[in-house]
Formats: C-alpha cells, sequence, structure tokens
C-alpha cells in the first residue's frame, strides 16, 4: 500500500542537534506488523520528549518519530484478532522510541502490541488518558492489591500537576480516598482541589527531614512520579505495613534509602511499568478504566494539541511548564 500521510519528525545533525518538522511519509517507509492504523489521537509524556530532543535511552534511531500513545482504526490486518475498521489502543511497547509512533497519522506494530477499544471510551478519551491515566490507574491497581483501601489513611500523590498525577488525583477521590497533592506549583492549588484533591502538600514539606530515618507515620500510600529525595521521605512516612507505587524519576533516579521503613514499618515500595506490562494486564486496565474506574470531566485536563503545534509543547513539558493531558489530534 503506497499512501502519504502526515508526521511530526526529529531528525538529528552531526553537530548533535535534533531539529524538529512536520513531514509528509510513505506508508511504505514503516516497519513491519500485522496492523496498519489510521492515527487519530496521541498524546504529550515526557517520554516523548525526551524521545524528541535525542535522549539515548529513550531512542537511538534518527529520524524518528515519536509518539508512545496512539488511538486508532484498523486500516489493514494479517491477525485473526483484528478486523479492518476495529478500534485500537496502543501504548508502550516500542512505539514512538525506536519504532515510528504515535506523532504519524498511520503506525504499523504487532497485533500483539495492540488492545481493542473497550466499550465506554473512544479514540479521544482513551488518548486524553494515554499511557500516563494508564500509568496511574497501574499504581492505583497494584497498590489496592497490596492491601490499600480508603479507610487506610490519607494517600499521597507527588508531581501532582503532572499527566500520571493529575489522574491519579482524580481517580482516588472517585475511588473515595482522601488525596493529598504533592507540588511545587503554588498557582496549581486550585486546579487540584477541583481534580479532587483534599490537601495541598508543597513540594518543599515533601523534602523536609532527609536527614531522620524514619518520618511520622502518616500515608496510607503514595503515587510517585518523581522520584529522589521525595520518594525516600514519603517512603519514611508510609504506615505500618502500607505501599508506595513508584512509576517515574523525573527528580532523580537516586534513592538515598535506609531499610528501616521496610524492616520496622513492614512496608512495600512498588516498582510500576507500563511499557512492558503483558498485553493481557494492559487490557484489563483499559477495560477498568472503560467500566467501574471510568472518569468524568476529562476535559478538565485536555491542553489540545496538534502536529504543528507539538513542538513548542514538548519545550513546555521539559520545563515543567505543563499541566494535566496534552492531547494531539493527529488531524487537526
Amino acid at each position: 500500500m503506497t499512501e502519504g500521510f502526515r508526521a511530526f519528525r526529529v531528525d538529528k545533525t552531526a553537530d548533535r542537534r535534533y531539529p524538529r518538522s512536520v513531514v509528509e511519509r510513505d506508508v511504505a517507509e514503516l516497519p513491519d506488523g500485522e496492523l496498519l492504523i489510521d492515527v487519530a489521537y496521541s498524546s504529550l509524556n515526557y517520554k516523548d520528549a525526551l524521545s524528541a530532543t535525542g535522549n539515548p535511552g529513550v531512542t537511538r534511531n534518527f529520524p524518528h518519530t515519536p509518539g508512545i500513545d496512539a488511538a486508532g482504526t484498523v486500516l489493514e490486518s494479517a491477525s485473526a484478532d483484528f478486523r479492518p475498521g476495529t478500534e485500537v489502543i496502543v501504548i508502550g511497547f516500542d512505539l514512538g522510541m525506536n519504532t515510528s509512533g504515535g506523532y504519524g497519522q498511520r503506525i504499523r506494530v504487532p497485533a500483539g502490541w495492540a488492545v481493542a477499544m473497550p466499550d465506554g471510551l473512544d479514540v479521544r478519551s482513551s488518548m486524553i488518558l494515554g499511557t500516563a491515566g494508564f500509568t496511574a490507574a497501574l499504581c492505583i491497581d497494584k497498590l489496592e492489591g497490596a492491601g490499600m483501601t480508603p479507610g487506610g489513611g490519607p494517600v499521597l500523590v507527588t508531581g501532582a500537576t503532572g499527566g500520571v498525577g493529575s489522574v491519579a488525583v482524580k481517580l482516588l477521590a472517585k475511588l473515595g480516598y482522601e488525596v493529598h497533592a504533592g507540588t511545587g506549583k503554588a498557582d496549581r492549588h486550585d486546579y487540584l482541589l477541583r481534580l479532587g484533591a483534599s490537601a495541598i502538600t508543597s513540594r518543599e514539606d515533601l523534602r523536609k527531614g532527609a536527614e531522620r530515618p524514619l518520618g511520622r507515620e502518616t500515608w496510607g500510600g503514595v503515587v510517585d512520579t518523581v522520584g529522589g529525595e521525595i520518594l525516600v521521605n514519603a517512603v519514611k512516612s508510609l504506615r505500618y505495613g502500607a505501599s508506595l507505587a513508584a512509576c517515574g524519576l523525573v527528580a532523580s533516579p537516586e534513592i538515598p534509602a535506609t531499610v528501616f521503613p521496610f524492616i520496622l514499618r513492614h512496608v512495600n515500595l512498588l516498582g510500576v511499568d507500563s511499557v512492558e506490562l503483558p498485553i493481557a494486564d494492559k487490557g484489563r486496565i483499559w477495560a477498568k478504566l472503560a467500566g467501574s474506574w471510568k472518569l468524568d470531566g476529562l476535559e478538565a485536563l485536555v491542553e489540545p494539541l496538534t502536529l504543528d503545534t507539538l513542538s513548542g509543547a514538548i519545550d513546555r513539558i521539559l520545563a515543567g511548564d505543563m499541566v494535566g493531558r496534552g492531547l494531539v489530534d493527529l488531524n487537526g
């Protein structure tokens, strides 16, 4: 099939710069895979910005089309599991890393990367959530699997104005938890309270007490998106037997911790990965987000983006200046 489509492309120059542009590509240039998908929406995640600026831990091969999220309609299928016309969600695996991603109007991927759109979601709403919203739900699912309940004490969400944090605050509030939103953005308190936060905790307060081996027992659970010292302090302040789900490292990948909270308070540090999570588990979480965990008012999280406005948004998310979810309309 020979067909042109628009795509956001990142090139690499000899002096290691990474210029961005919107180009016309051909379907014949896409990698092998059982599914050819007409992408309607994608979203902007921090990892997409790293890919677009040449981070070698994300993307090694250029020119490249980022976009770790995509939702659209199957155009061609060599898999018995998907018929042409089926709406699908693709997140994670190698999409948008070293495989042409969701910032192109067409992607070709293995069938094992796709989830059929569950009843209750559509291509737009699924990408308001995207990897960030999915990861928030995955964190809460894992915390509840480890015993977290609404009666177990307040739940802290760090980096609460970001994509993962915003959805985590909103979903936890829906599920009946007392949510404390941790943020360094003093001008975004009203936004977090509207999402359902019961209280706001400043970034400075979350960093206090780093010199102490244990903090006051406070949190019945934590969704941590930042890592580093804030993660360690949150672990030290977990209630007895509680857990922290770690899914990010924008502050630091280092955790200068002792074993004291793990031994003396019987707490858990849970790692959360949405990239290589088996497709059956991805389907289960998407089904929850379409069903009993379906969120109303998602439009309040949205910053509308197109391929033509994406470059500026990438700069802003790297600078920490984006709030909520950047929704990329591939046909906008």
